[in-house]
Parts: structure tokens; sequence; C-alpha cells
């Protein structure tokens, strides 16, 4: 089967990009049938270990409500910190050893269908024919829009700013998520003394506070982060991006199926987002690869459900679950956080419940999945 992957970044633009990822269980597993995982697993930070706070900015004290500790198996954390550049530089060795050819610098300008065959235009006046075209190109897919594919779509006033910073003392893998009234402060462990952040803001303080100096910055970071790693500084770019709630009224047309960011977007309280996109990848690759091995056209619609029925209702339930929780954590009404308060304690105190919560972040909860994240070949 002959696969081209269209990428838009020139070549190389990968390897300045600072950020990192949360991979979680699953996917590494699929990431291993790849062949890729020994790379990029000694370069990542297991997360040991992740506590849940709900409290004030200028709380003093900020009182642990829910703890998530131990694997999911033995010696397998329930997710990975993975440096965005170790990941994608080798899925691209893999993907070249494989014959997949990688065009860069390129965009979809155009896309029809015309009788068993879908054609693309390409941004430098070429066009490719071929069975299944696989949009992959964001939240705001120029591809998902030309084929005419409808979202449910709505923003919710805040961004998200991310950075990285060092600090003086070890983080042990441990994360933390703070839930502030603006929106969750998350504290994701990177090697060595780093750790990076995905810190939720009102739109217009988030764009504020990325205009800051250095100093000022630090200041206000210091009073969400806290002092028990010590002293603190920011490193890294940091960025702010608005945050919303975006979902595909399908995830197929004619020779064509969404995945990632271009199917769902999604708030990243959970730390979901990229491992939503895996889940994709495993079920379309099974679902070609099952079709192909039985004489099937993967591109036809018949097919192409089988993909679709696999992931719709996952993806619904994880953007109303983040929905949800946005909705309920990022305020200071006091019923709303005796009640919630009074949740995380509940799950805190029931292991069983507990358990399952961590399976459900790690992945490995759903049974009759795509074989990619059980560590099966297809």
């Amino acid at each position: 089967m002959d696969v081209t992957v269209i990428e838009a970044a020139p070549e190389g633009q990968w390897r300045k990009d600072p950020r990192a990822s949360a991979v979680i269980a699953a996917a590494t597993k699929m990431l291993e049938v790849f062949g890729v995982w020994s790379t990029i697993e000694p370069q990542s930070q297991p997360i040991n270990r992740m506590i849940v706070t709900d409290s004030r900015t200028s709380d003093p004290v900020r009182p642990v409500y829910l703890t998530f500790d131990g694997e999911v198996e033995e010696g397998k954390p329930f997710a990975y910190m993975v440096p965005n550049v170790a990941m994608v530089g080798a899925l691209l060795d893999a993907a070249g050893a494989a014959g997949i050819s990688i065009r860069h610098g390129v965009k979809a300008a155009g896309f029809s269908v015309k009788g068993h065959k879908a054609e693309v235009a390409l941004s430098d006046g070429t066009t490719l024919d071929c069975r299944l075209v696989v949009a992959c190109d964001g939240v705001r897919s120029r591809v998902r829009d030309m084929a005419g594919i409808k979202t449910v779509t709505w923003a919710y006033g805040q961004s998200g700013i991310v950075t990285t910073v060092e600090h003086e003392r070890p983080h042990e893998g441990v994360a933390e998520e703070h839930f502030l009234p603006a929106g969750p402060f998350a504290i994701l462990p990177l090697t060595g003394n780093r750790s990076s952040l995905v810190w939720t803001e009102r739109s217009e303080d988030a764009d504020r506070l990325v205009a800051e100096d250095d100093l000022m910055f630090e200041t206000e970071l210091e009073r969400r982060f806290g002092h028990k790693l010590g002293a603190i500084r920011a490193t890294g770019d940091r960025r702010a991006f608005p945050l919303g709630l975006t979902l595909a009224r399908s995830f197929i047309g004619p020779r064509l199926a969404l995945a990632g960011d271009a199917a769902h977007g999604i708030h990243p309280i959970s730390g979901q987002g990229l491992n939503l996109g895996f889940k994709d990848v495993a079920a379309l690759a099974e679902t070609i690869v099952d079709a192909d091995r039985l004489g099937l056209d993967i591109g036809d619609l018949t097919v192409l459900e089988r993909y679709q029925t696999w992931r719709r209702f996952d993806t619904f339930r994880m953007g109303v679950t983040t929905d949800v929780l946005n909705r309920l954590f990022s305020n200071d009404i006091t019923p709303l956080r005796i009640a919630r308060d009074f949740g995380l304690g509940l799950v805190e105190r029931l292991p069983k419940l507990k358990s399952y919560f961590i399976s459900e972040a790690a992945g490995t909860s759903v049974k009759g999945g795509p074989k990619l994240l059980t560590g099966q070949s297809i």
C-alpha cells in the first residue's frame, strides 16, 4: 500500500519544537509495535504519581483531595511526558524505513471525489489521486471544511499558557493539577529538575501574562506554583492558545476519514487531546488493514463506518467529560466547591473507583478495543 504524508511545516521545523506531550500507557504499547518506543522512552519522564487540589490562588495551604499512585502493570506507569522532538524524530525515521513518502512545506488546497478516487490539489500546484484521504490537519481543518463536514464548536473564554520551568528541587515524577477559579493549573514532570506547565487563565489575563517581562511572569507563576520545589525559573518560550470544544458531526465522508484534532478538539484539563488522536490512529489502521486483507475498498463508506463507530462514542464521552469538569471547577462558587471537593474525597476513599479512573486515564480500561493499543500487531 502506497502512503504519502503531506506536511505543511518545512522540513526540519519539528526540531525547534520545545514542547512535551503526555502519552498514556496504551499509546506507548502502540509505539512499541511501531518499533519506536525503545528510542523514545530513554528521553521521557514517567509520571509516577498525580495529586489534585482545589483552592483559591490566595490560599496559603492547598489541601490534596485526590492522589493517583501506582502502575497500570508492573514497571509501567499510567503515562509519560515525552519531548515532541523525540517522538516526531522517531516516527519520521520509522516512516522512512517503511517507505512512506513525506512531502514537506505543502498544504492541501483542494479536495474532491471522482468515482472511486479522491483528488487532493496541493499548494505547490501538483495533485494526488488516492483511494483514501486521512485528514489530520488540526482543529481548524481545511480538508474537513472542503469536504463540507460541519462541527459542534464553542469557546470557553479561556486560554492555555504553555511553558517550561526549571526548579530547585526534584519533582520525583509527580504531576500536579491545581483547580483554581480561573481554570486548571497543571505541573507535568520532565527529565531533570524541569516541568512543563499548562496554565489556564481567562483569555484577556493570559494575553497579559504572556506579554509580561520574565520577573513579573515568574512572580505570577510562583503564586500558583507554590514553593514545594524551591525557586523556579521560566526557561522555555511561553505561548497562549484559545481553548474550546470542537467535535466533527461526522468522522468520515466519501473517501475521507478525520483523525486527531481535525475530528475533535477538547479542553486540556484531562491531558487526553493527543491520546485521543493515538486512539484514532489505532482504530483507523486496523480498519484499513482488515479491509485490505479482505479485498475491500478502503475508502468505501461502509468500510469507514467501522472506524466511526469505534471512535465516535469515546470521543463524545471525553469531550463532554472535559467540558463538565472545566465548568465545574473553573469558578469560586461555594456550593459547587463543596460538592466537587466531596466528590474528589469520595473517589480518594474508594480504591476500586480510583483504580477505574487510573485505567481510564491510561487507556487500558476498554475491552475489545483496537489491537495496537494492547501491544498486538495487526
